[in-house]
């Protein structure tokens, strides 16, 4: 079984060095340091560097908070091939709105381009669980799909619209979703509601709309059986990508081998990671696993 490893190529994010469970990484203009708990190995740049930082995101609780070191702003653009993007530092979380790593995902997404000469009623539809500020769903949306988007974070579905607009795909038809993501699918389900491709980035742990709690060990499983209801007979796709530190590249393959296993069709898995500019070490981030057809 062969495990590829995609790594960030996009000049718009760099890792410029990693260690102590904290990275050091530029956004456009702005240097910030985050804490990164699989950064186990110590620093190959020197503390000059790291001091030249514009914020830090200090864990010293729960939530952790942001400490500003010198002037920058405190929210910006950021473009990624024909798709804009709003950052922001956020009160209370580490994010700044986007996941630079799955840009891999982003371009391949783009290039799943649907002929224009395709009838509007006969474009294939995709559904995004999970989806954050919507920089899958944008690519999808720029490569001619519907597309469905679903988050349980009302402040991230509206910043997911304030990117649609950014990305000049205002008239793209995109319906944003504020609502539990096994919700949303059991209804589906039963509505006979079915999607051409599925997106699946889900946490290792959160809490829906409704306070609902999320545990992927435990709720995954359940959720790509419902998922597999939704399949339509021309499906073309499923991307899943998971971040939790006990999994392995291996469970995807087998979760998405259970979820096809009538369809035929390849499974392709691997590891998202970052590559630091000087020491050319790469910082594992995620996990993925791949079905097309």
């Amino acid at each position: 079984m062969h495990i590829q490893v995609l790594t960030n190529d996009w000049p718009g994010y760099q890792l410029l060095d990693s260690g102590n469970r904290r990275k050091l990484e530029q956004f456009g203009p702005v240097r910030l340091i985050r804490s990164e708990p699989k950064a186990w190995w110590k620093p190959s740049l020197p503390d000059s560097e790291w001091h030249l930082a514009a914020a830090v995101h200090e864990d010293d609780n729960r939530e952790g908070r942001w400490r500003f070191l010198r002037p920058g702003p405190k929210e910006w653009e950021i473009s990624f091939e024909q798709l804009r993007f709003q950052l922001r530092f956020m009160d209370n979380s580490k994010q700044i709105g986007l996941f630079p790593e799955q840009s891999p995902h982003w371009r391949w997404l783009l290039d799943q381009k649907i002929s224009s000469a395709t009838p509007e009623e006969n474009r294939p539809r995709v559904l995004n669980l999970f989806g954050y500020t919507g920089a899958a769903s944008l690519a999808c949306a720029r490569a001619g799909w519907h597309v469905t988007h679903v988050d349980a974070s009302k402040p991230a579905v509206a910043w997911g619209r304030r990117n649609q607009e950014l990305s000049d795909l205002a008239d793209a038809p995109i319906r944003w979703i504020l609502e539990d993501a096994g919700k949303f699918v059991q209804r589906e389900a039963r509505r006979g509601n079915q999607y051409d491709a599925i997106l699946l980035d889900p946490p290792a742990f959160g809490r829906g709309p409704n306070n609902e709690l999320w545990k992927i060990e435990r709720d995954l499983p359940p959720l790509l059986d419902l998922c597999r209801q939704i399949l339509s007979p021309r499906a073309r796709f499923i991307l899943l990508t998971v971040y939790t530190i006990d999994a392995s590249s291996i469970l995807c393959h087998n979760l998405l081998q259970q979820m096809t296993a009538d369809r035929g069709g390849k499974i392709t898995i691997g590891e998202l990671t970052h590559q630091e500019k000087t020491s050319r070490r790469h910082l594992p981030l995620s996990l993925w696993g791949r079905w097309e057809l």
